[in-house]
């Protein structure tokens, strides 16, 4: 059996430790030690810190079936309630430790790294535009209110579920996704 590449290795540890830790939190040694590779292998795939950063917001967003909200075959308000359900529950399974690597970051980290920022609002564009597309889908359904502007609803409902997520974490309880969840599908997005 073939091994794995270190660099895989160490983007993986990264992104574990960046998203228990944080990104000032988390040494480039910690990082090595957790992919169980000689920390001289860290800068023979990365010229530094940040720029593992950027790879691992890359592989986060990949991992938030974010493409999921594209699916044309599901129906536009299941596809958009699947994805936050998804969501919360990674965040109720991590007992509420882990928050939202995109809002980490943006709250840790963009000020002091342009690379880093750059990244983040990647990422949440990316988002901002497959939620905008679900909710423009469900409008053509019928399912959706007509008067929402799909790509404010959708930065909206990040803004929203970024807070809720925030709350969740202070609180320890699912009760902020629960408010989340009644306002959004009971009032907001509801024909």
């Amino acid at each position: 059996m073939a091994r794995r590449s270190m660099r895989e290795e160490i983007v993986e540890a990264a992104l574990a430790q960046f998203h228990e830790r944080g990104f000032n939190a988390a040494a480039v040694k910690d990082i090595t030690d957790r992919a169980g590779v000689p920390k001289g292998s860290f800068y023979n795939h990365f010229e530094s810190k940040e720029a593992l950063a950027i790879v691992a917001l890359q592989r986060y967003g990949e991992g938030l079936r974010l493409a999921d909200l594209a699916n044309a075959e599901g129906e536009p308000v299941a596809r958009i309630r699947a994805s936050f359900e998804f969501l919360c529950d990674a965040v109720v399974a991590n007992e509420f430790t882990r928050g939202c690597l995109f809002g980490n970051f943006g709250t840790e980290i963009i000020d002091h790294s342009e690379s880093i920022r750059a990244a983040v609002q990647q990422g949440l564009g990316l988002w901002a535009e497959l939620l905008g597309g679900a909710i423009a889908d469900g409008q053509k359904a019928g399912n959706i209110r007509a008067e929402l502007d799909p790509d404010q609803a959708a930065r909206f409902l990040i803004g929203a579920w970024e807070g809720a997520l925030i709350q969740a974490r202070a609180e320890k309880s699912s009760e902020p996704f629960e408010i989340f969840f009644k306002l959004t599908f009971d009032s907001l997005l509801k024909v």
